[in-house]
């Protein structure tokens, strides 16, 4: 998304970034970015928070208005949860699951190869 901002702000549309990798958002300098410290994945929120997820795209307008500054960074003053116990378990893999995840993830590798193969061919 951060290079398709910069390719549309080349192109003379203003953009602004909501997201939550802010280490990758900011590497690839984009011109606008509302930081939301939030799940990777869920910048606007969670499901069916309509309030938050009006206040953080409300924001985001805010940012495109008013960020004068190349590279600008605006961080959100929302939390996803008081205690911040879902950065413990965010991503978290049972180590019961991991035998079947990379079996997943080899087939998935290989469907890949294959699909080279065949594109290539058809060229």
């Amino acid at each position: 998304m951060s290079l398709v901002a910069r390719h549309l702000e080349a192109a003379g549309l203003p953009t602004v970034v909501i997201g939550s990798a802010r280490d990758i958002v900011e590497q690839c300098a984009v011109p606008r970015f509302l930081f939301v410290d939030y799940p990777l994945g869920n910048p606007c929120g969670k499901p069916d928070d309509v309030e938050n997820q009006r206040a953080i795209v409300g924001m985001g307008f805010d940012v495109l208005g008013r960020a004068f500054a190349p590279q600008t960074t605006v961080q959100a003053p929302f939390v996803w949860s008081e205690d911040n116990s879902w950065r413990d378990h965010y991503m978290a893999v049972d180590p019961g699951e991991l035998d079947r995840l990379r079996a997943a993830g080899e087939a998935r590798r290989h469907e890949r190869a294959q699909n080279k193969i065949r594109f290539a061919a058809a060229d």
